[in-house]
């Protein structure tokens, strides 16, 4: 039985009905498909099989299926899933045929979904030469395993990370936005997961001008829903997870950056249209347009989810520094894939606080 509400796998459903019949049959090959990401496609991939029958079929690389099976067992043993043991720095197309026991020359793919990715930021800086190699070097490993099983798409998880900072001026980032690595910066965990994404997408642009495998990159910016860690980075995880324990909502820092939050079920729709009907070569902002603060967050969760409970600010507000900014401009998805934004932030926090309470 699904942890994602009928609501939510019927809102994808729904808005992805014209996706599903190119992918009907497919064989599709995932990395990193045990995080929020992979929890999102992998259940919405098993709703869209039992009800439009398609026989689509994914094989996801984890390095601890059993872990995964404790956690969530109805995605661990069903039909239409095949887990193979392996990290996604180091995986072959010879390994993942041994793990599923097969001839290296039957293992075949239609499509690869590499949204594996170095998450820890104390790992990042503790190790910063290991996580670019999680990024870049998997990215290299898993295009490298798609042209070797014949698969003709690729989709990568990017992120607005390879933008830099951006401008205080510029209200919105498009994909035509250069953006620059500031050196004073490349200590931060957010600068070297950057510089490595952005390598990553050189290595995608390559294979498909010199390779043909038609990759796709998804330049993912801040999300919010069901599945996202309450106890991790993230300011909607933490802030969400504070009013449903009945504490005041603490934002450790000021309060003044301005992000946007795409709601999860969205997120399944945009990564799903982007695999079926993305231009080859070509690279897609992926999040929400409509920008708060963090100080308008956390408010808003106060009071929809704990009214009463007050919003603590630990820093005061620099006078003379700009407001930081994180923010796409989904202008090219929308025109070329007519995706948009369907659930707006308060309903994303109801939505997502609604589960938190189901799973206890």
């Amino acid at each position: 039985m699904s942890l994602i509400s009928p609501v939510d796998l019927e809102h994808v459903l729904e808005h992805t009905a014209g996706v599903w019949p190119a992918l009907a049959g497919q064989r599709l090959f995932i990395t990193g498909g045990t995080g929020f990401f992979g929890c999102w496609l992998l259940e919405t991939l098993l709703a869209a099989n039992r009800k439009l029958d398609l026989g689509l079929e994914a094989t996801v690389l984890s390095r601890d299926p059993d872990a995964f099976a404790q956690r969530m067992p109805h995605l661990a043993a069903t039909s239409g899933l095949r887990w193979v043991r392996g990290s996604a720095v180091d995986f072959t197309p010879e390994r993942v045929a041994r793990e599923l026991g097969l001839a290296p020359g039957r293992l075949a793919f239609d499509a690869v979904i590499h949204l594996a990715t170095e998450a820890d930021n104390a790992r990042t800086l503790a190790e910063p030469a290991a996580a670019v190699e999680v990024i870049a070097g998997s990215t290299r490993r898993a295009l490298e395993f798609a042209g070797a099983v014949g698969a003709r798409r690729f989709l990568f998880t990017s992120s607005g990370s390879v933008y830099g900072r951006q401008p205080a001026e510029l209200e919105k980032m498009s994909e035509d936005f250069p953006g620059s690595s500031d050196p004073a910066h490349l200590s931060a965990a957010y600068a070297i997961s950057g510089q490595a994404k952005r390598a990553a997408e050189e290595l995608c642009a390559t294979f498909w001008k010199q390779r043909g495998v038609e990759t796709i990159v998804a330049r993912c910016f801040a999300f919010a829903g069901p599945h996202l860690p309450l106890d991790g980075k993230f300011a909607f995880g933490n802030f969400l997870a504070d009013a449903l324990a009945g504490r005041d909502i603490v934002i450790t820092g000021d309060g003044t950056p301005v992000r946007s939050y795409l709601y999860a079920a969205d997120l399944a729709i945009w990564l799903w249209t982007l695999l079926a009907r993305g231009a080859p070569g070509r690279v897609y902002n992926v999040g929400s347009e409509h920008a708060v603060s963090i100080r308008e967050l956390a408010e808003t969760v106060a009071r929809l989810v704990a009214p009463g409970r007050r919003v603590k600010i630990l820093q005061a507000p620099a006078s003379s520094a700009p407001i930081e900014r994180y923010v796409p401009s989904t202008r090219r998805a929308r025109e070329e894939l007519g995706l948009r934004e369907f659930v707006g932030l308060e309903e994303a926090i109801l939505r997502t606080a609604a589960w938190a309470r189901r799973r206890g």
